[in-house]
């Protein structure tokens, strides 16, 4: 039987070529390699072990959003982490956060939709994580004059995010505490025009729900507010080094501003690695600081490459020492997505 096209894969595709055409359309290349000839890649070292920082971090926050369902061991969590952001380099519509929890899953013997659950926690941490950045560099950022509609349109985004945020918060509390009429909600919505999908999606919401806890003791809270704030503190230095190896030297604050931009782009559906997207986000956010267009992209280019190369490598040497694949991985997604309820 002749595999239908994936439209969503083509639609990122064709968003992030859009992207790319935009960026390079009025690009000076020979300016643009002389950015790169200037660049001071000292800096780049630090850069890449502040990235894994925050990889390791967020496998620290995961054990102890894991401790109601079960103690696991940060030698499971770490690698199933470069794993599955591994695959969300790899793999389109965000399949690596199927990759990650399939293979927590398997080290640690806990059921997948619980670990997926577990993760849905995770970026809703990160969602009011980034929103406090926002909200810091919202009121400490200083502009040039005239870039007043960029620090505006960021607020907007900051509004459109947090009602996203409250919107899911929302759901997820009455799904916990009122299972059975939000599934049975859920379930008559869907049921007027995809009666199949309905029973799975009804299926699935009473597994998903059962792995939605959370620490409740006060040292564990305290632990992944602070495990939450260390982990965006570890991914914003490294765009500050990346700024400081092409000889731009900018507050913290600018960094801030930049990653705030990346985590609006990294939502914009895109080719896998959110190529282009990610590009655009950036050179967007160095615009407002006036930078040429070429040292904004090359700044763009390798902040890129870093959030996007080593952990690829190091997710591939992971899989290949649990001895499984992604070939291996998205079949087994295939076929739960497909089993009967």
């Amino acid at each position: 039987m002749k595999k239908k096209p994936d439209f969503k894969l083509w639609l990122g595709i064709a968003i992030s070529a859009f992207f790319l055409f935009l960026l390079f359309r009025k690009i000076d290349f020979a300016k643009l390699g002389s950015a790169f000839r200037e660049m001071d890649y000292r800096f780049i070292p630090p850069a890449i072990l502040l990235t894994f920082v925050s990889y390791y971090l967020r496998a620290v926050r995961w054990k102890y959003l894991l401790l109601p369902i079960k103690k696991t061991r940060l030698g499971n969590l770490f690698p199933s982490t470069l794993i599955g952001y591994m695959a969300n380099n790899l793999l389109p519509a965000r399949l690596g956060e199927f990759v990650r929890a399939y293979s927590l899953g398997q080290k640690e013997k806990i059921g997948t939709p619980a670990v997926f659950a577990s993760l849905v926690v995770d970026r809703l941490c990160d969602g009011f994580t980034i929103l406090l950045v926002l909200l810091i560099t919202f009121f400490t950022i200083k502009l040039p004059p005239g870039m007043e509609h960029i620090q505006k349109g960021l607020v907007t985004g900051g509004y459109v995010t947090f009602t996203l945020y409250v919107v899911v918060l929302a759901f997820l509390a009455l799904l916990k505490s009122r299972t059975d009429w939000t599934v049975g909600l859920v379930t008559r919505i869907l049921a007027s025009f995809a009666p199949r999908l309905a029973e799975q999606v009804a299926t699935q919401l009473r597994h998903f729900i059962s792995g939605i806890l959370f620490p409740n003791r006060p040292r564990e809270i305290l632990a992944v507010a602070l495990s939450s704030l260390f982990i965006w503190a570890a991914a914003i230095w490294p765009v500050d080094l990346v700024l400081r190896s092409f000889g731009v030297t900018l507050p913290i604050t600018a960094s801030m501003f930049i990653m705030v931009f990346l985590v609006f782009a990294v939502m914009v559906p895109a080719s896998p690695g959110f190529v282009g997207t990610y590009h655009f986000a950036c050179v967007t956010a160095l615009s407002a600081f006036e930078l040429r267009s070429e040292q904004a992209l090359s700044i763009a280019l390798v902040a890129h490459g870093l959030s996007f190369f080593p952990v690829i490598v190091a997710g591939l040497y992971c899989l290949w020492r649990d001895k499984t694949s992604l070939k291996n991985i998205s079949a087994e997604n295939d076929s739960q997505s497909g089993a009967p309820a």
